[in-house]
């Protein structure tokens, strides 16, 4: 689960019902454990449902914050496995300073349970992460919520890395796949930091930065640069440089392009999905600066030249730019209409009188019945 969604209220749909125990209030279960043993790592666990838990947030944070003020605390959060939930049989709770601030999601509470109570038995101790609170802050639509992240060693609970793999005969889009997939047997190249990137943007921005500055090899600056321009991207509604911060990002990737293109064409003979044209092309659109996307959509055009991976990657950008040429160029002129000038036709009528026939101006209305000397007498 994004960072974004859980901050701005897309709460986890098994959690229905959990609040059932007031937010202020600490079960026994909690209050007994004296002891606790808090271990980090570098993967990412994901909290969900804190949307249900603000309150609780707030106070473990500080109720007394300016209401503007951005939130990231460092915290330590216990596990604890659920016994009688009556929606999850394998819910794992979690709980900052005895108050519960939301739930692992569905999927994870039944893949680390296992290895949680193993661990517990092992320890003789409840399990605590590090982590921290993030949010906060005030947007167009009100007050930024608070979302909870846990940082873990997999491992700790009996499982692995979850590292990505390639898919057999799968055709080509951003390249990450097929780069992963020959990673091993090509040294020109090292993708190994993809195991270690955080799922959270704010922490996988700061990674990623610390990476490009090492790092030469075109391939891998790519995909550093991808994620990079991802991660701002959707932070965006989180601060307020992000933007700007990603324009740069995107600016610096294409200076660097022609290297890049140089490095996939002696590795594939064609050109990957470059993202980072497309989303330029969207996000300028939106902003109505159309002579801006314009630029980005005629430069994607050219890097993809005559040997994209994907025929659609470069009819997107073709039919992009035409689209905003279209609304750069003035309309056209049209010439004032001219009413045609008819020509007066006759009609022969015959009266229903004394049946003769006789001619008059065709006309619109209703056609008389009788011929002038009738309708005279």
């Amino acid at each position: 689960m994004s960072m974004f969604r859980k901050l701005f209220g897309n709460r986890d749909p098994h959690a229905r019902g959990r609040s059932a125990v007031p937010q202020g209030t600490t079960p026994a279960t909690i209050r007994e454990v004296t002891g606790s043993r808090t271990l980090d790592g570098s993967a990412d666990l994901d909290v969900v449902g804190e949307a249900s838990y603000q309150e609780n947030l707030w106070t473990i944070v500080g109720k007394g914050r300016p209401p503007d003020e951005t939130v990231r605390a460092q915290i330590s959060a216990l596990l604890m496995a659920e016994t009688d939930n009556p929606y999850d049989t394998n819910a794992i709770s979690v709980w900052i300073n005895g108050l519960r601030v939301g739930y692992l999601s569905r999927a994870d509470a039944a893949r680390y349970r296992p290895g949680l109570l193993a661990l517990q038995d092992r320890i003789n101790a409840r399990v605590a992460l590090r982590g921290a609170i993030v949010g906060g802050g005030v947007y167009d639509d009100g007050p930024g919520r608070l979302g909870v992240f846990l940082r873990h060693d997999p491992t700790d609970f009996g499982l692995r890395h979850r590292v990505p793999v390639a898919v057999p005969g799968s055709t080509m889009r951003t390249g990450m796949t097929d780069a992963i997939a020959s990673d091993a047997s090509d040294d020109s190249y090292d993708l190994g930091w993809l195991t270690d990137l955080p799922s959270d943007p704010l922490r996988a921005i700061s990674m990623l930065r610390r990476l490009l500055q090492g790092e030469a090899d075109p391939i891998d600056r790519h995909f550093m640069f991808h994620h990079l321009e991802e991660s701002l991207y959707k932070s965006r509604d989180v601060f307020a440089s992000a933007l700007d911060e990603y324009d740069e990002c995107c600016t610096n990737h294409d200076l660097e392009m022609d290297a890049i293109r140089s490095a996939f064409m002696t590795k594939w003979r064609k050109i990957p999905w470059l993202h980072t044209y497309h989303q330029m092309c969207i996000r300028l659109a939106k902003a109505k600066r159309f002579e801006d996307a314009l630029w980005w959509a005629e430069r994607g055009i050219r890097v993809y030249g005559e040997d994209p991976a994907r025929p659609d990657a470069l009819t997107d950008l073709v039919k992009r730019a035409d689209s905003y040429r279209a609304k750069l160029s003035p309309p056209e002129a049209r010439a004032p209409r001219v009413a045609r000038k008819r020509e007066p036709t006759t009609e022969s009528l015959t009266c229903v009188q004394c049946g003769t026939t006789f001619e008059r101006l065709r006309m619109r209305g209703r056609k008389p019945t009788l011929c002038q000397d009738c309708h005279t007498d």
